[in-house]
């Protein structure tokens, strides 16, 4: 700051010779001709004490405070990536306390808690890192084969397997609720005016090669492996489902480059796979039925029977009851509804195992989601959405459980060899009767032998029924029905680590070239067949050029 006198000599003018005033402390000076003002501050007084300082000086908490809010100003607080990280640690941190003070050593490695959280976090990384896998003009590797191979890798690694540990009760039950969690989303997918404008070659899709490549393994099964029949025929069905989830990501790729769109397969495979699965989980469910019956074989077959009959009624009745309750005039409607239509769901999986009757369960979800949908109309899409959530929570629980249940050790050659060689048989009675029964679908022989191709991989449906039977074979205690439990689950992951990689493959590779191409036009709008997949397009001719 300028002092008095300094203000004094900047505000002499020369030029008039005139001394001025000195200006007071706080006052305006007029300069000259200019008409300027400058505003002389007051001079800091220095001999002064003061008293500002003299009471930090004297009041130790003050000073205190002071070093506090410098400190404070000299670090600043973490932002941006750091915190977010801090954040997550002290929250899982404050989770794992919150679950230990509860739990006790459960959550400790060894404990089911600990290992449901490992496998699950193993399973989302693999998943993760699979799906990176990308090639160029392919369709992405599914994310549930790197989950698979956590499960699978965890179960066998040493010492690893020993602090992983889940109880065989712990994972039938996440198993049990994955399956109410898929069959659910199978029932709200079907579409009430696709089921009746389907043509006589998708409902010949659905269940042609679902059929016969269940009777097909059901025979070489039974001279292979040693199953009886009916354990034959569930490894049949377990092992004839098509998976909508290799399927419909790749026909949906193939739909938005244009290949195939111009004759709809890709709409024809995906809603072809859903009553295959479907077909496959109803055959399955009447097997299993049967198999772990006693008493006579036509009783067996009767029970069967009363179990499709009694999972079809009860699954109308609660999804009347999911029509009207909630009702629309209620908040949260859609988390309502969805919380209501995933309890209904597991407890119906569930109490069917209770009263002996396990067929019933997956029947009455399927019925019960449809129904249910049906009633909601176009409201259902929230609540999909919602369902489909909770199944990206629940897959990895799924897929890791089902790898964790292979121990490497344990499998003999001989099953691994016989087995691969049953589901290759069943693949390819799959493919010639796939390719027959789209002979008189009005599509020529390339788009033939790629429906053939496209109807091959297998996982979701597989994972979630091909340890069933091992569950209930558990709880009955018999060797011999575990021992045929743990063979159709062996050959459930086996098909699961062949087919999936070869079909996604073959789909991204045999659609650009076997199927024909629409191409818009960029002037007109219109849309142009081109027939030779990839490569050379046609050129459009537009009127401008004609003329």
């Amino acid at each position: 700051m300028m002092d008095e006198e300094a203000t004094k000599r900047y505000c002499q003018m020369s030029d008039e010779g005139q001394n001025q005033k000195p200006a007071e402390r706080g006052s305006k000076v007029q300069v000259g001709q200019e008409d300027r003002e400058i505003t002389v501050l007051p001079r800091r007084k220095t001999d002064e004490p003061d008293d500002t300082a003299e009471m930090a000086a004297s009041d130790p908490s003050s000073s205190c405070c002071g070093s506090c809010i410098r400190l404070k100003d000299r670090c600043p607080r973490p932002q941006g990536l750091l915190n977010l990280l801090i954040t997550k640690v002290c929250l899982f941190a404050l989770l794992f306390g919150v679950v230990w003070s509860i739990t006790g050593s459960e959550c400790l490695p060894g404990g089911n808690l600990f290992g449901i959280v490992i496998l699950f976090i193993c399973s989302v990384l693999g998943g993760k890192l699979v799906g990176m896998i990308q090639l160029p003009t392919l369709p992405p590797f599914p994310p549930l084969l790197g989950m698979l191979l956590a499960g699978l890798l965890l179960r066998n690694v040493p010492y690893i397997t020993d602090a992983v540990y889940i109880d065989t009760h712990w994972s039938a039950a996440l198993r049990n609720i994955a399956l109410s969690i898929i069959l659910t989303r199978a029932g709200l997918g079907l579409d009430p005016s696709a089921l009746s404008r389907l043509k006589a070659v998708c409902v010949r899709l659905a269940i042609g090669p679902c059929v016969v490549e269940a009777c097909v393994v059901a025979l070489v099964s039974h001279f292979l492996l040693g199953l009886p029949w009916v354990w034959g025929f569930i490894l049949g069905f377990v092992l004839a489902a098509v998976s909508p989830a290799v399927v419909v990501p790749s026909m949906l790729l193939l739909q938005r480059e244009g290949y195939g769109v111009e004759k709809g397969i890709p709409t024809l495979l995906m809603a072809a796979g859903s009553f295959d699965d479907i077909l496959a989980i109803t055959g399955f469910s009447t097997c299993l039925g049967i198999a772990f019956s006693t008493g006579a074989t036509w009783m067996n077959i009767l029970k069967g029977l009363l179990e499709v009959v009694g999972g079809v009624i009860a699954g109308l009745v609660l999804g009347l009851f999911l029509c009207c309750f909630p009702s629309k005039d209620q908040e949260d409607l859609v988390l309502r509804r969805t919380l209501m239509l995933l309890g209904l769901s597991i407890f119906s999986v569930f109490f069917s195992h209770v009263i002996g009757f396990a067929g019933a369960g997956g029947l009455c979800t399927l019925v019960l989601a449809f129904l249910a949908a049906l009633g909601w109309k176009t409201n259902k899409a929230p609540v999909a959405a919602m369902v489909g959530r909770s199944w990206d929570i629940f897959q990895p629980i799924l897929f890791g459980l089902i790898g964790a249940e292979i121990t490497i050790a344990n499998l003999s050659p001989s099953t691994v060899g016989l087995g691969l060689a049953c589901i290759s048989i069943g693949l390819v009675i799959r493919l010639l009767i796939t390719f027959l029964l789209v002979h008189f679908g009005g599509f020529n022989l390339k788009e033939k032998f790629f429906i053939s191709v496209a109807w091959l991989p297998k996982a979701t449906v597989q994972a979630a029924i091909g340890s069933k039977a091992l569950d209930m074979a558990r709880e009955e205690g018999d060797a011999t029905l575990i021992k045929f439990g743990l063979d159709v689950l062996t050959l459930a992951v086996l098909a699961i680590l062949t087919t999936a990689p070869i079909g996604a493959l073959g789909i991204g590779l045999a659609g650009p070239r076997l199927l024909a191409r629409q191409v818009k036009d960029e002037e007109g709008g219109a849309t142009t067949p081109n027939s030779n997949g990839i490569g050379q397009e046609k050129d459009n001719v537009t009127l401008e050029s004609k003329l």
